[in-house]
């Protein structure tokens, strides 16, 4: 029996405040997830050493890269936004650090919400930094009255978010501001919202596994076929289809 992949899953922070010191922290559904679906989960914090990095990566089979708060766009030559919430430095410092390196390394990757986001960036690609101000036109993405807000998915053929939904009504959760623009060189989209919006992209790369899915199939709001995602991330690596775990 083959080892089980070992999945770098990356954590959100919070600095030191009167209420609590600083903390790293990461959604369960992230860890789950990997769990459920045949590997084992590694959670990084937020290093500073960048040799650091490249000995975990070095040991690691995959990353995970995790939603959370919006990226600074001051640091890709942009304007901020008064409706940015921007991520904490020391988070975003590492984020930046390791994506960096995931992509030099063609490493797989699974990137979610914000991770999608960052991928992108990194790659080469843009963002919209307000969605209702740059696609005045499009549906709303966010709902902060309604963390179960939804919208259709329209899956393209021939890619992992087909094989995940297949055919039918499809619709998934949402809790975004941002979105992709430009989709970086060697990616294709693989799933957008009814307007247009980028909800997931795929690596064209030969080789690289890549996938990124702007809705979150680990959050409590998902569905079970949203966790569908995990496992074909894992299939990607290990060509097999994993003995699916239900996690309490």
């Amino acid at each position: 029996m083959a080892a089980k992949p070992l999945i770098g899953i990356n954590t959100d922070y919070r600095s030191s405040r009167k209420e609590h010191a600083a903390l790293s922290f990461v959604a369960a559904g992230y860890f789950d997830g990997i769990t459920a679906a045949g590997g084992i989960p590694v959670i990084l914090p937020p290093l500073v050493d960048e040799d650091d990095v490249v000995r975990l990566l070095d040991m690691l089979d995959g990353v995970v890269l995790v939603g959370g708060a919006d990226l600074d766009p001051r640091r890709d030559g942009w304007m901020p936004h008064p409706s940015v919430r921007p991520m904490d430095v020391r988070r975003e410092d590492f984020d930046r650090m390791l994506a960096k390196h995931v992509c030099q390394r063609h490493m797989p990757v699974l990137a979610i919400g914000a991770g999608m986001q960052l991928l992108n960036i990194t790659a080469g690609g843009t963002l919209f930094l307000h969605i209702p101000e740059d696609l005045p036109k499009a549906i709303p993405h966010k709902d902060p009255c309604d963390t179960s807000h939804r919208h259709g998915l329209l899956v393209e053929a021939g890619s992992v978010m087909e094989r995940v939904y297949g055919d039918g009504e499809i619709r998934v959760n949402s809790m975004h501001h941002m979105s992709l623009d430009d989709v970086a060189s060697g990616f294709r989209v693989t799933a957008r919202a009814p307007d247009g919006v980028v909800e997931a992209i795929e690596s064209q790369v030969e080789g690289w596994v890549a996938i990124g899915t702007q809705f979150h199939p680990e959050a409590e709001t998902a569905s079970a076929l949203d966790m569908k995602i995990f496992e074909e991330f894992m299939i990607g690596i290990t060509g097999e289809v994993p003995e699916v775990r239900l996690v309490a």
